[in-house]
């Protein structure tokens, strides 16, 4: 008998343990998952960080290539274009799922864990240190890949090269603007894709915000690379026009990513705990602040 009333009791916890797993997670919750894999990402060796930044690099292309088969089949036009930019996640979703490095993410995960710990900041930097070059390289591979070989239709390398010529072109103000707005967006997606409980919500979360970037023309240093470098390698641009547009969306996408993403989630969970702790302590109790708080944290 009372091992058939524990088991109703078992099955009951269970359910509810399965049902707050469905839960919508807290800003904090997601914060302390954003640490962990901050945590993760900076414990690995500089080569196997290299070599994930290049194929985060390389598989960027898919973004470029994508967008660039549409249109060479589809030609000009509004709705010709709408239906190319829909092939513009293909990157991102590559990349964030198969967890190779991708720079503008490691915007959010380090930076926040910098904020929090208020350590790490030369790992971080060890770590951008590394992908940067890794992703830029690896776009190159791409579009050496692309312009010098006959992997490429002709009227699908024109495409591309015209993508190139047409991201790197704008005024300088434009370009950094735009990349402010893309580095937002795509700290965003991995802010959310860490607070995600499957797959299937991960790549809604990426296609939905990155097809948004890629519509509206948004410069993003690593998936534009490829396209502007294989303008590059073709003739079509001088040499000059790729350091300079990279510095340009590079410089926006670091604004957009740290400070319209990370500070601001990292002082939503400064508010949510502060809140917390006002409700709870007795008059006159000492109240911590966050910061220390995350110092105390278990084990992630």
């Amino acid at each position: 008998m009372p091992n058939e009333a524990a088991a109703p009791a078992e099955e009951s916890t269970g359910a509810q343990s399965s049902q707050q797993n469905l839960d919508r997670p807290s800003a904090e919750q997601i914060y302390r998952q954003v640490l962990s894999n901050a945590e993760d990402e900076l414990k690995r060796t500089a080569p196997s960080l290299f070599i994930s930044a290049f194929a985060g690099g390389t598989f960027m292309g898919l973004s470029a290539l994508g967008t660039a088969i549409a249109l060479a089949l589809l030609g000009d036009g509004p709705v010709a274009g709408f239906c190319a930019k829909l092939f513009y996640p293909l990157g991102f979703i590559t990349v964030i799922l198969g967890r190779a490095q991708l720079f503008t993410e490691n915007t959010l995960y380090p930076v926040a864990l910098v904020l929090a710990r208020k350590k790490h900041v030369w790992s971080t930097l060890r770590l951008w240190s590394l992908v940067l070059p890794g992703n830029v390289l690896g776009a190159a591979a791409f579009a050496g890949l692309a312009s010098y070989t006959p992997a490429l239709q002709p009227r699908i390398l024109n495409a591309l090269v015209r993508l190139g010529m047409e991201a790197s072109q704008h005024p300088a103000a434009t370009i950094f603007w735009s990349g402010v707005m893309g580095g937002w967006m795509i700290a965003s997606v991995a802010w959310l894709v860490s607070g995600s409980h499957s797959i299937t919500g991960s790549v809604m979360i990426i296609f939905s915000l990155t097809f948004v970037v890629g519509l509206g023309g948004f410069a993003h240093c690593i998936a534009g690379s490829g396209e502007v470098i294989a303008a590059v390698l073709t003739h079509n641009l001088p040499w000059l026009a790729y350091p300079r547009w990279l510095g340009l969306a590079l410089a926006g996408n670091v604004c957009g990513g740290v400070l319209m993403v990370t500070v601001l989630e990292y002082g939503q969970v400064i508010g949510d705990t502060d809140l917390r702790k006002a409700e709870t302590e007795r008059p006159g109790e000492h109240r911590e602040r966050l910061t220390s708080s995350f110092t105390g944290l278990p084990p992630l």
